[in-house]
Order: structure tokens, then C-alpha cells, then sequence
């Protein structure tokens, strides 16, 4: 990628009880022109910085998710939070909703190391997707809308099922998804993960980082209605009236890492689905929260972005425009490079020209 590309960098400070996790950042969004909300894969918490300067965003904020949300199980269990998105004062929320494979550990003798690597295991927090109201740059349990008092907001999640949760539940016999869904393939071994999440009206997009299907990568447009208090359920939509709709999109052989909402556009950051550092790449679907279910699309590849070498994976992206006052993007990875480690409690973020 040329240094072109590469606008600024922007430093983001969180407070003592976070540096470990300014290395695990996998979700991002810029709100009102000047919170960052940040998600980690290693967590149960949202994290919210307010803009101190054109290149500084402190001020940190934790909000544990189970103060508004009834957790399946225990909070200090990660939700693995992917996506994060707004949408008429609700922030939203995505887990991966993944098997993970135990990783060998460079100390453990070949034989324990052979049996980690057999394990498999579910965690019930991942498989969240949720709202809480969000109102002045607070998160609330609830409150009455600002725009219309009769309307009531309130803090909610898909309801839990015991594949995970609704969604998990009608996949199982998806043609496309059932099999790694039932077959409890990991994430990281091009397994069911999601990791992007984005809104349009009362549309929520959900892309999947796997598993991508003879190079085509997926995502998932569902609709949430109240079910009961701090339950949502899934509506019938489609043409078949069914519990989602299926859009399959060629990004060149590589997994949906995040996704973010630009008018009618979807900005899509594209990695790859297995353990790999790139390729990286940002691709534009145009018109694609209109597009009908079931076809295949090509959305407009528009840049390469720059990966490390077992180290600054790209994992979020969020517009950027309102604070540099070009079109942009800021870009968030995990495990990043060193040199983005300032002091014990920063990180140096990049925000790239949108072309």
C-alpha cells in the first residue's frame, strides 16, 4: 500500500485496568463525532473514548455489558465482541459466535500440546447479539426515546437458545451453513464466525469471517423484534419468509473481518478466515442493504491494508470523515506491532484516505 493511503495515526489511551486488552482490540465505531467505542475479543466490556484532539481520543470509559444485559453465562467469560454498531440510539453488539480450537503453547511437551489441539470448546457469551440504548454518549438500560417519548428503549439480546441462540438454531439446517454450524467446526479453522456487524432502517448485516464457501464469503441480513422484556426474537423475512436472508460475495478468496455502513454502501474490511496475516483488503458493496437474497455479488475492491508479520492483524474499521474532514476510515488492529505501543496504556491507531 502506498504512504499515500496512510492520512494520520491516532492515538488512543485507555485506563490501567485495559493495557493488557489495547492489544486484543476487535471492534470499533465512531459516534456523534467524537466517542470511540471499542470492543476486544478477550472481554465482556465496551469501552468508550472521547476525542481530546485531532490525533488523541482518552477519557476512558468501561461499561461492563452485564449491567444491561442478562449474560447466558458468568461476565469474567469473554463475549468475544466483533462488530459494534449504531443505529436510532441503540448501540449494537456482536459475539463471534464460534467454536475455538485450543492453541499448542511453546512450553508444553509435544503431548499436551497434541491433546490442546484437540480440545474444542463453545462459550455461551459469544453467541450475543444485543442493543443497549445510547443517549449523550451514556449507555442506559433504559430510557424513553428522545424524539418520542411514548416509545420506550431498552437494553436487549436474541434470545438464548441451547445451540447458542436463535440464529444458531435455524442455521443448523442451513444448505450453505448447516453442516459447520452442527459440526462444530472452530472459527480459525474456517469454522462459523462473525465479525462484522452493520444497520441499515431496521436491517442488521452480519458478516461472516467464515466459513467462506469455494472462495465466496457470506453475510447475513436478519430483522430483531421485542419478544419480551430484554428478549428479542427473530422476524420472518424474505421471499420464503424465513428466519434470514443469504448474500454471497467474492472478495477474492478472503473472510468478512468487519463491516461499515456508508449510506447505502457497506464498507467491507476483508481478511482471511484461517491463521494467516493477510492478505488485507477494503472493498466497497454498493447499494447492498438493497440488494434482494440469494445472488451473487462483486463488490468494488478498493485498497490494500497494511498487515505485520505475525502482528498487526487490521480488525476494525469505522468512518473516519467527521474528525479528519476527508473521507476515511480508522483502522484498529490486534496484536499489534510494538512500535503502536506508547507508554503502558496506549496505542497508535491508523486512519486511511477512503478512495
Amino acid at each position: 500500500m502506498s504512504d499515500s493511503r496512510l492520512l494520520n495515526q491516532v492515538f488512543l489511551t485507555f485506563a490501567d485496568n485495559f493495557k493488557e486488552h489495547r492489544e486484543d482490540l476487535s471492534a470499533v465505531l465512531l459516534t456523534h463525532q467524537k466517542y470511540l467505542w471499542l470492543g476486544s475479543d478477550e472481554t465482556s466490556t465496551v469501552e468508550r473514548l472521547s476525542l481530546t484532539n485531532t490525533d488523541k481520543f482518552t477519557e476512558h470509559q468501561q461499561f461492563r455489558v452485564a449491567e444491561f444485559i442478562n449474560l447466558p453465562a458468568p461476565e469474567d467469560e469473554e463475549i468475544d465482541i466483533e462488530g459494534l454498531a449504531y443505529n436510532d440510539y441503540y448501540l449494537w453488539f456482536v459475539g463471534s459466535h464460534s467454536y475455538k480450537r485450543k492453541k499448542p503453547k511453546p512450553d508444553n511437551t509435544d503431548v499436551k500440546n497434541l491433546k490442546r489441539l484437540a480440545k474444542i470448546e463453545s462459550e455461551p457469551n459469544r453467541y450475543l447479539i444485543g442493543r443497549i440504548p445510547l443517549l449523550n454518549g451514556k449507555l442506559l438500560s433504559s430510557c424513553p426515546h428522545p424524539q418520542n417519548s411514548e416509545v420506550q428503549l431498552s437494553a436487549a439480546k436474541l434470545e438464548v437458545t441451547n445451540q447458542g441462540n436463535l440464529l444458531m438454531t435455524a442455521l443448523a439446517d442451513d444448505p450453505h451453513l448447516g453442516f459447520f454450524v452442527k459440526a462444530a467446526i472452530p472459527g480459525k479453522d474456517n469454522g462459523f464466525d462473525i465479525e462484522g456487524i452493520a444497520i441499515y432502517q431496521d436491517r442488521i448485516f452480519l458478516g461472516l469471517r467464515g466459513p467462506v464457501l469455494r472462495g465466496w464469503a457470506v453475510v447475513l441480513e436478519i430483522e430483531l423484534e421485542d419478544f419480551s422484556a430484554g428478549l428479542l426474537t427473530l422476524r420472518q423475512i424474505g421471499a420464503a419468509k424465513e428466519a434470514y436472508k443469504k448474500h454471497f460475495l467474492w472478495l477474492n478468496g478472503l473472510g468478512i473481518r468487519d463491516l461499515c455502513l456508508d449510506g447505502e454502501d457497506l464498507l467491507i474490511l476483508a481478511g482471511p478466515t484461517m491463521d494467516l496475516d493477510g492478505p488485507v483488503q477494503i472493498y466497497r458493496w454498493r447499494n447492498g442493504v438493497n440488494l434482494r437474497e440469494n445472488v451473487f455479488s462483486n463488490p468494488e475492491f478498493l485498497q490494500e491494508v497494511p498487515y505485520g508479520n505475525r502482528d498487526d492483524h487490521p480488525e476494525g474499521i469505522t468512518l473516519f470523515q467527521d474528525v479528519a474532514g476527508v473521507p476515511s476510515l480508522l483502522v484498529v488492529y490486534d496484536s499489534p506491532a510494538k512500535t503502536r505501543l506508547v507508554g503502558d496504556t496506549t496505542v497508535i491507531v491508523d486512519v486511511l484516505e477512503l478512495v
